[in-house]
């Protein structure tokens, strides 16, 4: 079915228990990642607030518990696909009153994704499919849905409940050219908070930020 039509309704793909747990851990991470940017202490290892697809929902990437998620559930979803999946990354969010999620085709770590519905209030996700026919899918905690997110624009409409929970779960087809150049969404390894590119940045403007604040010390102690 994933093949012809390049989506697929999965059910149960984990338990609601395990859904639930998943679900409140999410709720306390963003509990405590608001707690310390109130004390001005921004921590992006916890989350950000919002992007460009949904903006003010809040999010993580590369959450440690979601990538054992990702890694735990590659053998079924191979089943379920009939495909060869290389795990790229998670991206987790919680929508509130309001939140929408803009319509967008996904990059190519993206390529085989799936939302996995962790709990909340029901809020349905649309494809469009490859005719062109717009496909309205509605998830229930521990459901998901796998779509090619490389090719089916998707979307969700304003969202009129409390709160939702998602985890998406993205893959490689290990068919495709390159998936091999783009292990772990170019990342050493699952739980990395930081792509390959994004580490080699951050470590320059901490060098860079080291050896200014070596420079200013010297110049104090010369004129001192």
């Amino acid at each position: 079915m994933f093949n012809k039509n390049k989506y697929q309704i999965c059910r149960n793909i984990i338990s609601k228990e395990l859904a639930n747990f998943l679900f409140n851990y999410l709720r306390m991470k963003k509990q405590t990642f608001y707690s310390l940017k109130r004390l001005n202490i921004n921590n992006k290892l916890l989350g950000f607030d919002g992007d460009e697809q949904a903006p003010g929902s809040y999010s993580c990437y590369s959450d440690i518990a979601m990538e054992t998620l990702l890694a735990a559930t590659n053998e079924t979803l191979e089943k379920k696909t009939k495909l060869k999946l290389s795990p790229t990354y998670t991206y987790t969010r919680l929508y509130k009153n309001g939140d929408i999620l803009k319509k967008h085709k996904d990059r190519f770590s993206c390529e085989i994704s799936g939302t996995l519905n962790l709990g909340g209030d029901m809020w349905p996700i649309y494809l469009e499919n490859t005719k062109g026919k717009e496909i309205k899918v509605e998830l229930n905690a521990g459901d998901a849905l796998l779509y090619s997110g490389t090719i089916l624009p998707h979307w969700r409409k304003p969202f009129e409940g409390y709160m939702c929970g998602q985890v998406f779960l993205h893959y490689n087809n290990k068919a495709t050219k390159g998936w091999d150049k783009n292990l772990y969404d170019d990342r050493p390894h699952l739980g990395f908070p930081f792509k390959r590119e994004t580490t080699v940045k951050k470590l320059h403007v901490f060098i860079q930020t080291i050896l200014f604040i070596r420079k200013k010390i010297k110049n104090l102690l010369i004129q001192t």
